[in-house]
């Protein structure tokens, strides 16, 4: 029996550890020093070990779990998180505005204008400004104010489940303060301060260990440690900015809603503001710049929210950013460097890159020893030799590029650069369509670099998604002679994987077994990893939605091409031109020989996306939850899709049926909340089958 002084002491103890740590993250207004912080933590630590039966999961003591994860288990993002458009100069963001206004269906001032100068004043619209954190994005789920679950963004769609490690951080609350909604999913960055990274490393440094570029590299790497007691001993902080899904009462304004966070115990940045049209946008984005390095954490820039909630659902989103924001980037850093060479690299497709190979310089906390100089024509303008002294920047902060040639310091030996006349690869020749500013390999396929590039394409998270097939492998198997064309990949075998070096046999199961479920991935997936030029995510889904099959597509003629929507004559030619290659149009039969059978796609044709084909299951929304055993919800999704369907990943009055599978989670108890329909696989297999009879009888028809 737990003395009830004990569960009494305990509690307060709780409370008061709380409260420190609201106090010292939160309000940034310590009440005490760490001495007696600690000397609180050790005495819990005390009595909950002496009496185990008060320790509960939100305890302070309890947030290094005693077992490390052996991996990562994927989370599914019930809203995606998106990322943000950018951008880099003060008409970037009067366009942004403008954009808003016209779809708000407000008055647009001309530039000259201005907000509130003409002859009828025109309102700005009310933003919220905050700095843009360079870190790891990060959704925290909280259910009746207790942490439940920590994901990364992924692809925005799906990502991977790192609660243990995000419980060891002392700036996430894992019980809230006040009265937040039931449930909510709280978006928000976790990043490693200046000063903790530079003590992070100099800890490394004494410990031989390898040390880290910079902080957002930091913060990636240690917030994905397998061991989450590794995580817990690195300097890790975490600031929130927004909400995905919501049950529950929130504000209807960004601003009010982060103040909401900080009421609730979460961190928020704050230099966040309520900023009044353009003017005050480009005001903020020139006062952050200004105090840029002073702030005790990296940013590349600012973000620009429209303020109001209501507008920002009346905005929506386009591919998967959101119309109602943008990134305003700091200009890019430039350091000074010396060209000490400049090579050709060979792509998927066979466009050779000139990248030019640099003295190492830092630049905007990475050390950059390579950067891209685009094409030929680019490298021209630009004239950029051998030997040269240049200004290299990042791109967006990210991609490393040759910005100019300081002439004053060109010695009289720079060598000019001459577009090699045969791959360095393959050593076939290069050649330069009319028209394009870039040359190519033409070995094709028979070129190890573009080979290379193209499996690495078709196993991408993109295309077919198939884990564990690395860029080494990918290099070893085709070194080896197993993998002459993509459809080999169907045919390995166990022995000839274990064979390889560094590879076992229960790495080998699980690298065919990920062969073989890659078989059914949707038509879209197919179509982006055979890698047709022009040929990405988005143009796939619109020619599978146009076609519904892979067939349809390799058959139809130019102007049926031209007819799929945002597909114009070049992209038309791109698909006509190789599914006309007999090369091609054998591999793909290949591929469907060996299994590959992506399921049809329900047609639907126009800007509207109006369903040209009804479908038995036209007008049903589905919602897929919880693990299936038969299929994955991927290839349940597709079957659904097929006859019609519509897949969502969001329970909400329009669902018409949830498919629940085992450990269905919070999806599951809204739709039983909602009298939502619910389904187990056999009642979506009984679903499945008396719509595809229904879609035979009508056929028949």
């Amino acid at each position: 029996m737990v003395c009830e002084v004990a569960r009494e002491r305990a509690q307060a103890l709780r409370r008061e550890l709380d409260e420190h740590n609201y106090r010292y993250y939160v309000l940034d207004d310590p009440a005490v020093d760490d001495a007696v912080y600690d000397g609180l933590m050790r005495e819990l630590q005390a009595l909950e070990a002496e009496h185990p039966q008060l320790v509960v999961d939100e305890s302070p003591t309890q947030r290094v779990g005693a077992k490390p994860d052996s991996a990562f288990a994927e989370v599914e993002h019930e809203v995606p998180m998106l990322s943000l458009g950018n951008a880099f100069d003060p008409q970037e963001v009067y366009d942004f505005d403008r954009r808003i206004r016209q779809r708000l269906g407000l008055p647009v001032p001309t530039q000259e204008e201005g907000e509130g100068d003409s002859a009828e004043p025109v309102a700005p619209i009310v933003y919220t400004a905050e700095p843009k954190l360079d870190g790891l994005a990060i959704s925290l789920l909280y259910e009746r104010g207790r942490l439940v679950r920590a994901a990364t963004r992924g692809d925005g769609t799906v990502g991977e489940d790192v609660t243990h490690n995000i419980r060891t951080l002392r700036s996430v609350p894992l019980t809230l303060r006040g009265a937040p909604p039931m449930r909510m999913e709280v978006r928000g960055e976790v990043y490693m301060s200046r000063e903790g990274f530079s003590a992070l490393n100099e800890r490394l440094e004494a410990e031989d260990a390898k040390q880290y570029v910079n902080p957002r590299n930091a913060a990636a790497g240690s917030l994905r440690q397998l061991d989450a007691s590794v995580t817990a001993t690195r300097p890790l902080l975490m600031f929130c900015f927004a909400l995905g899904a919501v049950e529950g009462e929130v504000p209807e304004s960004q601003f009010e809603l982060l103040q909401a966070l900080k009421s609730w115990g979460l961190r928020i940045a704050p230099e966040a503001r309520q900023v009044q049209g353009v003017a005050g946008c480009v005001a903020f984005h020139e006062a952050m710049a200004e105090q840029r390095e002073s702030l005790p954490y990296d940013i590349d820039g600012v973000v620009y929210k429209v303020d109001s909630l209501a507008q920002q659902r009346a905005l929506g989103q386009v591919s998967r950013a959101p119309r109602w924001a943008i990134a305003h980037k700091f200009p890019a850093q430039e350091r000074a460097t010396v060209v000490e060479n400049v090579e050709f690299q060979v792509g998927r497709t066979g466009a050779l890159t000139p990248v030019a190979r640099l003295t190492p310089v830092f630049v905007g906390g990475v050390t950059v020893s390579n950067a891209t100089l685009h094409n030929m024509d680019e490298l021209q303008r630009k004239d950029v030799r051998v030997g040269d002294t240049v200004l290299v920047r990042r791109a967006g902060d990210v991609i490393p590029e040759v910005v100019s040639v300081v002439a004053a310091l060109r010695p009289p030996d720079a060598a000019e650069v001459q577009m090699p006349t045969r791959c360095p690869v393959c050593d076939s020749e290069v050649e330069r369509v009319e028209g394009e500013a870039v040359y190519r390999c033409t070995g094709g396929r028979y070129c190890p670099a573009q080979w290379v590039r193209a499996v690495q394409h078709y196993a991408s998270r993109g295309a077919m998604d198939i884990a564990g097939l690395g860029d080494k492998l990918v290099e070893q198997l085709i070194e080896a002679g197993l993998l002459t064309r993509v459809s080999d990949l169907y045919t390995l075998s166990a022995d000839q994987l274990t064979a390889l070096e560094r590879m076992g046999e229960k790495s080998a199961t699980a690298v065919l077994a990920a062969i073989d479920a890659s078989k059914t991935r949707p038509l879209p997936r197919l179509l982006n990893a055979l890698g047709i030029r022009e040929v990405g995510e988005s143009t796939a889904v619109a020619l599978s939605r146009q076609f519904g099959t892979l067939e349809a597509i390799m058959d139809a003629d130019l102007d049926a091409l031209q007819e799929t929507p945002d597909v114009g004559p070049i992209v038309a030619q791109r698909v006509a031109e190789y599914f006309a290659n007999d090369d091609n149009r054998q591999e793909v039969a290949r591929l469907l020989e060996v299994g590959v059978a992506p399921p049809p796609v329900p047609v639907v044709r126009g800007e509207e996306g109006e369903s040209l084909d009804s479908g038995p299951l036209t007008g049903k929304t589905f919602v897929l939850t919880g693990t299936l055993g038969g299929r994955t919800r991927e290839e349940a999704a597709a079957e659904i899709t097929a006859i019609g369907g519509k897949v969502t990943g969001t329970v909400s009055s329009k669902t018409d049926y949830l498919v629940a599978g085992e450990k269905a989670g919070s999806k599951l108890k809204k739709a039983e909340k909602l009298d939502i329909p619910v389904l187990d696989e056999d009642g979506l297999e009984k679903l499945l089958k008396a719509g595809e009879q229904q879609q035979g009888d009508g056929d028949d028809g």
